[in-house]
């Protein structure tokens, strides 16, 4: 599996993963089954993201086979829902004693990994670039999860070892925020 950033030419490619594994393209069964991803990311907005460096892809040959993103939160133009709750919940939440507002952190996330791929270490390895990547830009990596999306919390708090931070809500919905440390050190090449 090969690991990379992201580039304008990926937007097709990663617009299909997303639409594929979107929360309205998938049955309530394979929501509970696989997890899911919401949001609005098509071609464009994609591509503005691969060109601003935030996303990290994992491929396998020249087949996409996962993709996450890595972004400074209050950078982002025009936040969802989710995320301006997050941003406003950061007096509440809390990362190592610390107010989630006096912490440097990157948001993490999505992440989307094609079916073909999963149970394959995808997820796992494009975390591991996620927190090297992170190292001198960021204290810590957060993400939210929305109450339901059990495979996510399975994998990001179960598996990963993430540390929920609280509760919060956004647009009606329940998410939990989870962060990871940063590595120390320099970037991985």
């Amino acid at each position: 599996m090969r690991y990379r950033y992201a580039t304008g030419a990926d937007a097709p490619a990663m617009a299909a993963l997303f639409a594929a594994n979107h929360h309205d393209a998938l049955t309530p069964d394979r929501r509970r089954a696989q997890g899911f991803v919401q949001g609005a990311f098509g071609e464009d907005a994609l591509r503005a993201m691969a060109d601003g460096g935030e996303l990290l892809l994992a491929e396998d040959g020249s087949r996409l086979a996962g993709l996450l993103a890595l972004s400074v939160a209050a950078d982002l133009p025009h936040p969802p829902p989710p995320v301006r709750a997050l941003l406003a919940a950061q007096d509440a939440l809390h990362w190592r004693g610390r107010p989630l507002r006096d912490v440097r952190w990157l948001l993490y996330g999505p992440v989307v990994v094609d079916a073909a791929f999963r149970g394959h270490g995808v997820a796992r390895g494009l975390y591991a670039r996620a927190v090297a990547e992170a190292a001198g830009r960021a204290e810590a990596l957060v993400a939210f999860i929305e109450a339901g999306n059990e495979p996510s919390r399975r994998v990001h708090v179960d598996a990963f070892g993430m540390t929920p931070l609280g509760d919060y809500e956004a647009a009606g919905r329940t998410y939990t925020a989870v962060a990871a440390p940063a590595a120390s050190g320099g970037a991985a090449a």
